[in-house]
């Protein structure tokens, strides 16, 4: 597996102990400007160096396995993030798991995509990857996004956009079953659909992996890592809400940012890949971090929403159904031919900031 330029060996193993050391100390000094000022700062070296680990893990692992990495690693500190909201209540917990679904599919399926695209064809005019893999799993996200925010919007059994309990346990099970099946295909059945032919035929020229240890503390410092972008994200949102507050900003924005703020070493890591010429792991990272967020986070929320009988909305308003239709149709037409050029980043970038454009003036 070829190796990417990394950073710097020092910070990424003290930026996430410091930002720790910051959110740790908010919990006494309270939030002073000064105070959310370095929170701000370490929230972004934390997502630096959650990136900067989990390529020396992903390259311990080799592809597959690499990219499923981190997008596990964020996704099941997502699900814990919404959770925890959930079992504290307030109005807007009953359409916090899809809103923040919703969100995370439409930045990962436009923006990161369209930004690894268009990144990816301004350095190497055109890229490949390969259409077998990240044509199974962007099927397996259209079947996930439409039993869990679309159809609750059409059922009759309860109130529009909301399911029966019946409804809702073979929802959870449908989830979990094509998450399953997709990463059984991703990592034993069809690896190779998931491989850039370079590494597929690797002659042993890539440079020697970190050993076990190396990979180990790396995977520490990255879970350290993303824990404090989730814990330093959710202690600035409400600095962040007044500020879209003073704006005039919908409510629904705040989701939105959070969404980009959790997703962030996502988003870097697979822009990275592309700048790189490693497209192919671009695409893993996209399709495999929304198929995790939906087939992941849906079964545990549903869990909890029947356990403690608390209420739980999925389905979509219209416009947003309109959005995510369209967004699943230049999916379908970018991974159709297996190559990449600029347009098709600009094309994804434009619904992205159509998305974004239209929850800021709805």
């Amino acid at each position: 597996m070829s190796h990417y330029p990394s950073l710097k060996p020092n910070w990424p193993l003290i930026a996430p102990i410091l930002a720790a050391v910051l959110w740790a100390a908010s919990a006494v000094l309270g939030t002073p400007v000064w105070l959310i000022v370095l929170c701000g700062l370490g929230l972004g070296a934390s997502v630096l160096a959650a990136v900067d680990h989990a390529e020396t893990v992903a390259h311990r692992l080799g592809e597959p396995y690499g990219t499923i990495v981190l997008a596990l690693a964020v996704t099941v500190i997502e699900a814990a993030l919404i959770v925890s909201v959930m079992l504290g209540g307030g109005a807007s917990a009953a359409t916090l798991a899809r809103d923040s679904i919703y969100a995370a599919v439409m930045v990962i399926c436009t923006g990161v995509m369209g930004a690894s695209l268009l990144v990816g064809a301004y350095y190497h005019r055109e890229q490949a990857f390969r259409v077998e893999g990240i044509g199974t799993g962007l099927s397996a996200l259209m079947v996930l996004a439409t039993l869990i925010l679309v159809l609750p919007s059409l059922t009759t059994t309860t109130g529009v956009g909301t399911y029966a309990q019946s409804q809702l346990v073979f929802v959870a099970i449908a989830s979990l079953v094509i998450w399953l099946a997709f990463v059984f295909i991703q990592t034993m059945r069809h690896k190779d659909y998931f491989l850039h032919t370079a590494e597929v035929n690797a002659d042993g020229s890539h440079p020697a992996p970190p050993s076990k240890p190396q990979a180990w503390v790396a995977f520490g410092l990255m879970m350290l890592s993303l824990v404090v972008v989730i814990g330093l994200a959710k202690l600035l949102s409400p600095s962040i809400e007044n500020a879209l507050s003073a704006m005039q900003a919908p409510p629904a924005v705040l989701g939105i940012v959070i969404a980009i703020l959790v997703l962030l070493p996502e988003t870097i890591a697979a822009i990275r890949a592309a700048r790189f010429n490693r497209l192919q792991t671009s695409m893993n990272l996209a399709i495999g971090s929304a198929l995790a967020s939906i087939g992941l986070t849906i079964p545990v929320v549903i869990g909890l929403a029947l356990l403690f009988d608390l209420p739980l909305t999925l389905g979509l308003a219209p416009k947003a159904v309109v959005l995510l239709l369209l967004t699943f149709g230049i999916s379908l037409h970018t991974v159709a031919y297996g190559r990449s050029n600029i347009m098709q980043g600009l094309v994804h970038l434009v619904v992205f900031a159509a998305f974004l454009f239209f929850n800021w003036v709805p």
